[in-house]
């Protein structure tokens, strides 16, 4: 594997904080055990082993972990025998055959999420003929698909966060599973999301129960682990208490200088920063850590551990999904956005196996002077007269009016845009826009983008076609200003605080409220998961029955609904404003 590395990796243990208060690093304390350093480390706890089934994730650097762990055993005195799995694994051809019905032919973006699992790649009659017999006194097992071999060891399981494992794909490191040719990153992209991370993420859901050490490899030569039942207790108190995910952030062609300003810790050397994925679960990692070290591990495995306490009455239809995304848009001396709208519940179902649909809102957390969203059409907008003009400007490179079509609306901080499927949407100039939407995050159908290329220099894919299966040309004229735009109102308030009801669209499945307060305010989750950040002031802490922590201006944070209720005391000098999100009890 290239020797090449994210500049968006943990540190091996947690430095001081910023003066801005926000933490690109959020650490929660393991819980029954310790944080551990280092190979050698490992193999300390290890030595005693007779049969090891090193097992994990896509994208690990599995020749840097054994001939690194099989060079410490034999200076300790251990000869081992090493199996591949990849030895078990069916042709590449056979593999690409399996796939190839997930991945959408030749469309650039979207896939069909698979039903496939981790045994579909091997060949059965390998798996069972595999024999460790007593070739060394060490027996080791090692790659994705390990556990698969059925022959009882200690296992350990590398995990690697998505930040870092798309790095590697980007340095044409890794390949997609099973095969041994990389191919065009966005096709790799592809590949992964609807295929390899579902096809993991069941077996990683299948084995959590019984990993006995986990490894975070994100760093190179420097893996920290901990013992499986200290990752399952710290999982399980998450569970029950708060927790707020490592948040990562990409440059775009559109994108801002707000993130980079305001945010301290971040790469200063890329040209802007469009995204910052605060909490898009499906990306995101957790950290736990203590004075020995950090070790992360992905976001899925809290759902995985216990999805119920997590949730709450949203559980028995979300399930291991976890139903609400929180993110900024940053276009801040930037550009606006692509002209899009998002699929139908029906349509992200059958097109691409997705069990509920983008519905977004906009909630403006900062903005210019001159900032405004573009939403809904115009009174007299015509339907073929817009799709025409939109295949004109794509064939001839010419701009097109969007206004003529696109009602362009001023945007002020605090605003709260309402956007369900459906909907023609976007940000303009000078926004951080705080995304309060439903989890899945890719499926955006771009209709017009304003003649820009991508980050590499190509033209940007347009869905036309896939957004004139979806758009809603109801949304228009008056309609907009008396649905898509939310109408706060104050629901109850006592002494020095108010609760104020952001209404969303009855197609969103989650609600939005903000608490004003100067002092504190309790606030009970009534059975539901609680996604928080502090939308004005600079800091609140948090207090729960047995726990607390402090969050800054822009943090996002949750509330597990087993919490029950919490307290939110003002750290700052002002009001502090909390935006509190969670699902719908009629949703679920």
């Amino acid at each position: 594997m290239k020797r090449k590395t994210s500049q968006y990796l943990i540190p091996v243990k947690k430095g001081k904080g910023n003066s801005s208060g926000y933490d690109i690093n959020p650490v929660h304390k393991v819980s029954g055990g310790k944080i551990n350093t280092g190979y050698e480390s490992l193999v300390d706890n290890l030595v005693n082993e007779q049969v090891i089934i090193l097992d994990g994730y896509i994208g690990v650097d599995w020749q840097e972990v054994v001939d690194s762990l099989v060079t410490i055993f034999k200076r300790k005195g251990r000869c081992t025998y090493v199996y591949d799995i990849k030895d078990a694994q069916k042709s590449e051809e056979e593999i690409n055959t399996l796939v190839s019905p997930f991945l959408g032919g030749d469309d650039p973006i979207f896939g069909h999420k698979t039903s496939l699992i981790l045994k579909d790649y091997f060949d059965q009659e390998k798996l069972d003929a595999i024999d460790l017999g007593h070739k060394k006194d060490l027996q080791i097992i090692y790659g994705t698909g390990a556990s698969l071999s059925n022959i009882k060891g200690c296992l350990v399981y590398f995990d690697l966060p998505k930040n870092e494992l798309q790095f590697r794909m980007r340095a044409d490191a890794i390949t997609n599973l099973g095969l041994r040719s990389t191919k065009a990153h966005k096709q790799m992209y592809k590949h992964f999301y609807f295929v390899d991370w579902v096809v993991l993420n069941k077996e990683k859901k299948r084995l959590l129960p019984q990993i006995d050490i986990i490894v975070d490899q994100q760093r190179p030569e420097i893996p920290t682990w901990t013992k499986g039942e200290a990752l399952r207790a710290s999982l399980s108190k998450l569970s029950r208490g708060y927790f707020r995910v490592r948040p990562w952030f990409e440059p775009g062609v559109w994108g801002g200088q707000w993130i980079k300003e305001h945010i301290e810790g971040l790469n200063q050397e890329v040209p802007n920063y469009a995204w910052s994925f605060e909490m898009i679960v499906p990306e995101n990692g957790l950290v736990f850590g203590d004075d020995n070290g950090l070790l992360e591990v992905s976001f899925d495995m809290l759902m995985f551990q216990d999805n119920e306490h997590v949730l709450g009455k949203a559980a028995k239809r979300f399930q291991d999904e976890f139903p609400i995304r929180f993110d900024f848009l940053d276009t801040f001396d930037g550009g606006n956005l692509s002209v899009q709208c998002h699929p139908k519940p029906d349509y992200i179902k059958k097109e691409f196996g997705e069990n509920f649909t983008q519905d977004e809102t906009y909630y403006i957390l900062d903005a210019g002077e001159d900032a405004d969203v573009y939403l809904g059409f115009q009174e007299d907008i015509d339907p073929e007269a817009f799709k025409k003009a939109l295949e004109h400007s794509y064939k001839t490179k010419e701009e097109l009016d969007v206004e003529q079509y696109v009602q362009k609306l001023p945007a002020k901080k605090h605003d709260l845009f309402l956007i369900p499927h459906g909907t023609v949407h976007c940000s303009g100039i000078n926004n951080l826009v705080l995304e309060i939407s439903a989890t899945p995050y890719i499926f955006t159908f771009k209709m017009y983008d304003w003649q820009r290329m991508d980050m590499d220099g190509n033209p940007r894919p347009l869905n036309i076609n896939r957004a004139y299966d979806n758009l809603n040309f109801s949304r228009k004229g008056q309609v907009v200003q008396e649905t898509l735009i939310s109408k706060p109102y104050v629901e109850s308030s006592g002494e020095n605080w108010k609760k104020i009801h952001l209404p969303t669209h009855v197609d969103h499945f989650y609600d939005i409220y903000r608490y004003e307060f100067d002092d504190e305010v309790i606030i009970e989750t009534l059975g539901q998961c609680h996604v928080l950040m502090l939308v004005e002031g600079t800091a609140v802490e948090l207090d729960l029955v047995n726990d607390s922590q402090t969050f800054y201006y822009a943090e996002t944070f949750a509330v597990s609904a087993a919490a029950n209720s919490y307290k939110l005391i003002n750290k700052s000098r002002k009001t502090a404003k909390v935006i509190v999100s969670f699902v719908k009890d009629e949703a679920c």
